[in-house]
């Protein structure tokens, strides 16, 4: 009777060892690697945060030790408890009868037990999973680590690094998954993909055309553009010089309304100009929505490649593609002959 309990007590060691490893593997190729990053990156980080992420930039030693441990229960274990069993059995004299059961009995057992349900719990709950073994698995590596590392002399692809990277694709689907299962806004998601596409746009695309821009002369008095200023509602004015592409400035609406009010009509516009900044027409507008937030005021003018003044362009005009509101410009259709 001592001999079966020891055999049972044997049979339930080799599952369990069998059946953690297993789902620690699952559970460690399954949890996000950016949550990992980010629980680790806290002010406060996550308990086994930081273990977790070592372990996942050389996933290929886990891996290794993990394989090992596993294997060791699966086969050397199962070998030895396969001849312990018939010696308990020849004992007791059934072993004809009572081994080929044993045998099957235990295929099954470590398939179920040790194999599809640790592995099917481990992915479900990859995140607690991993957390709470990184640290035991990170002991276990270092006391494998001589033999781990004669692997990586037979097997170098268990030296490689896995960097956290991503791409513009992925983030893009991220923010749609999160967004059909409630985990973010639909609009915030919406907005990421906007995001990316200022990389896709140049100043070019979201300018107003010269021919469109709100411009006054250098010379003009204040009193005698006040029905213009007063019609055209625009923020920023461009002012220009007796040459064509002869940009002396920007001055805001406000500035020069405000002059008007103030008495000073026979004011120029040149007198209220501020210094312009110049942008070339095929700038991204990612790159112009920062060099707008390190300006003193949120227009710029937009140049060709010989320096003629084609255009001007806001801050507003970025920002609405980020709102939704820009709509690329159609082609116009072709007349009909």
């Amino acid at each position: 009777m001592n001999e079966l309990l020891g055999l049972a007590g044997l049979v339930a060691f080799i599952l369990v060892g069998s059946a953690v490893c297993s789902g620690v593997e699952a559970a460690m190729l399954t949890v996000n690697p950016l949550r990992v990053y980010e629980l680790a990156g806290r002010d406060r980080p996550v308990r086994g945060a930081k273990a977790l992420l070592a372990l996942k930039t050389r996933m290929g030693r886990a891996l290794a030790v993990l394989v090992i441990l596993n294997n060791g229960f699966n086969i050397f274990g199962s070998l030895m408890l396969g001849s312990y069993a018939g010696w308990v059995f020849a004992s007791q004299g059934i072993d004809r009868v009572a081994l080929p059961l044993f045998s099957v009995g235990l295929t099954v057992l470590v398939i179920l037990l040790g194999e599809i349900l640790p592995k099917a719990i481990g992915s479900r709950l990859a995140l607690p999973v991993s957390l709470a073994s990184a640290a035991p698995l990170g002991l276990a590596l270092k006391l494998m680590l001589p033999l781990v590392l004669v692997l990586e002399r037979l097997l170098p692809a268990i030296t490689a690094e896995s960097e956290l990277t991503t791409d513009e694709g992925e983030i893009r689907l991220l923010a749609r998954l999160g967004s059909r299962t409630g985990q973010i806004e639909a609009d915030e998601a919406a907005m990421i993909g906007k995001v990316f596409q200022l990389n896709d746009l140049t100043a070019r695309d979201l300018m107003v055309p010269r021919v469109s821009a709100p411009t006054l002369s250098a010379e003009i008095q204040l009193e005698s553009a006040k029905a213009l200023l007063l019609a055209n509602t625009a923020a920023w004015w461009v002012v220009l010089g007796r040459e064509v592409d002869e940009v002396l400035g920007v001055a805001s609406r406000e500035s020069l309304l405000a002059a008007l009010v103030e008495g000073r009509g026979q004011a120029t516009a040149l007198s209220l100009t501020l210094p312009v900044e110049f942008v070339p027409e095929m700038i991204r507008a990612d790159r112009l929505l920062t060099a707008f937030r390190r300006s003193s005021h949120s227009v710029r003018v937009v140049v060709d490649e010989f320096g003629g003044f084609v255009g001007v362009i806001g801050a507003d005009a970025v920002l609405a593609v980020l709102a939704g509101w820009w709509r690329r410009p159609q082609p116009a259709a072709e007349p009909i002959p």
